[in-house]
C-alpha cells in the first residue's frame, strides 16, 4: 500500500465493513511510537444511521406500494 502525492490511503474493503466506515466517517489518528492507529471519531457514531438510510435511499427494486409492502410483513 502507498501514500498518494495529496497523503491518502486506500482503506481495503474488508477493514472498512468491519469497521462501518462509510463514506465521510471522521476519523481520528493516535501516534504511539513509531505506530500510527486510526479510530473513528467522535462524532461518527450519531451520524452513522443516517448516513446509512441516505445510502439506501432511491436503492429500492421492487415496485409495491407501502401498503402492500405492510401487507406482506404484517401477514
Amino acid at each position: 500500500m502507498r501514500i498518494t502525492s495529496k497523503g491518502q490511503v486506500t482503506i481495503p474493503i474488508e477493514i472498512r465493513e468491519k469497521m462501518g466506515f462509510l463514506p465521510n466517517t471522521e476519523v481520528e489518528f493516535q501516534i504511539k511510537g513509531d505506530t500510527v492507529r486510526m479510530k473513528r471519531g467522535m462524532g461518527s457514531s450519531s451520524r452513522r444511521p443516517r448516513d446509512l438510510i441516505n445510502r439506501m435511499r432511491r436503492k429500492a427494486t421492487v415496485e409495491m406500494t407501502t401498503d402492500e409492502i405492510l401487507a406482506l410483513t404484517r401477514g
